[in-house]
């Protein structure tokens, strides 16, 4: 379990209007909003008011005593009444048993198709409420309130929802857009420094693999991205969620173009899995794994070796992993990524660069493969 601290100097900075990002799906459209002091309040919340109906707040137990009761607050106004289900925190708790708490809550206060959830934490809250809101009576109106930075730029857009399998990370999920995701930048106060580290790889995988100028920008402020700066985070979590918003508006359902997305997962979803769940973040996984997709790529000559020392330079600088754990061997690496949703006919696809913000989607030998993991696992 991570724990969060409370920063009152940080949280006492001035309320920021909010700034806008649409996600273009037809009817299944909806905004994102970016900005400081949303939390709280209610008129955030009123396009899915319906006094008629029940809120629910899913969150975890180490959110809740820090955000839930101010969510509820804000909530009030809009619904007949709000619950709040409190979820054991930590991705090894990502599975179909903990899922089912959600829909016990639910079934338990006779819940209807107008009953709207709220997930208010980060990955594996956002990721188990969606799922949860796309089963229930075939589907309930669901709302992303992301509370860590690797949620706010990535796992809360785009509709992605899952539980984990013994055998393999997202393996058990739908495609299910929320009806809107907040993204209120001072909850990232009370973010530990592992946690922000961990949400700055998924921001460095834009730059990297779709944006060099965002990467350029990133290489220049990434020290006040640690920092917190609000300014930063600012134009850091809106230019991502710009990206993502094209992305999923032209491939929602990860048919093509999405696959990009995944730069650094296939190798971070193997350290992840093979590890153990939690023991490694999920970002650290993510910015080990571009490292390591990056080597790969300049093994491959579709890249400069400048271009991947280059993010492994940004990666360290974030604070995250540059090597992989030396107990998880490559033909462990390759058993794990064989599972891996990308993965057809047994054979391993990863996301390389083709240039300098530029990538595809495709097998490596796996000789290769086997020697940058060799490679870049630490001693």
């Amino acid at each position: 379990m991570t724990t969060l601290t409370d920063t009152p100097d940080r949280r006492q900075a001035a309320p920021m209007a909010p700034t806008v990002v649409q996600i273009a799906l037809g009817d299944r459209s909806y905004p994102i909003l970016i900005g400081a002091g949303l939390l709280a309040d209610p008129a955030t919340w009123a396009p899915q008011a319906n006094r008629k109906s029940v809120a629910l707040v899913v969150t975890n137990t180490t959110v809740e005593p820090l955000y839930a009761a101010t969510l509820a607050q804000a909530l009030s106004p809009h619904f007949t009444r709000v619950r709040t289900l409190a979820l054991p925190d930590g991705e090894v708790h990502k599975d179909l048993a903990n899922l089912n708490l959600i829909f016990d809550e639910l079934l338990g206060q006779e819940a209807d198709r107008r009953t709207v959830l709220y997930a208010l934490g980060g990955g594996v809250v956002g990721d188990m409420t969606g799922f949860a809101a796309a089963c229930y009576m075939r589907g309930v109106p669901f709302v992303q309130v992301p509370t860590t930075l690797l949620a706010q730029v990535d796992s809360s857009v785009g509709g992605k929802t899952a539980v984990n399998h013994p055998l393999g990370k997202n393996m058990i999920g739908a495609f299910y857009q929320p009806r809107q995701v907040v993204c209120d930048l001072a909850v990232l106060d009370t973010l530990p420094d592992r946690e922000m580290s961990a949400g700055l790889a998924e921001v460095i995988k834009y730059g990297a693999s779709i944006d060099i100028d965002f990467l350029g920008w990133l290489e220049r402020h990434i020290d006040a991205l640690r920092a917190r700066d609000r300014a930063a985070l600012a134009h850091a979590v809106k230019r991502c969620c710009e990206i993502k918003a094209r992305v999923v508006g032209a491939d929602e359902k990860e048919a093509g173009l999405r696959e990009i997305l995944n730069f650094g997962h296939t190798f971070g979803h193997a350290i992840e899995a093979g590890m153990g769940y939690g023991a490694w973040l999920h970002g650290e996984g993510v910015g080990c794994g571009m490292v390591m997709a990056a080597a790969l790529s300049a093994r491959l000559g579709l890249v400069d070796e400048a271009f991947a020392r280059r993010i492994e330079s940004l990666v360290a600088r974030a604070g995250l992993p540059v090597r992989g754990p030396a107990s998880l061997a490559p033909g462990r690496y390759l058993e794990l990524m064989r599972v891996d949703k990308k993965a057809q006919g047994g054979d391993i696809r990863f996301v390389l660069l083709t240039g300098e913000g530029h990538a595809t989607v495709r097998t490596a030998p796996e000789a290769a493969v086997v020697d940058v993991i060799a490679a870049l696992t630490a001693a």
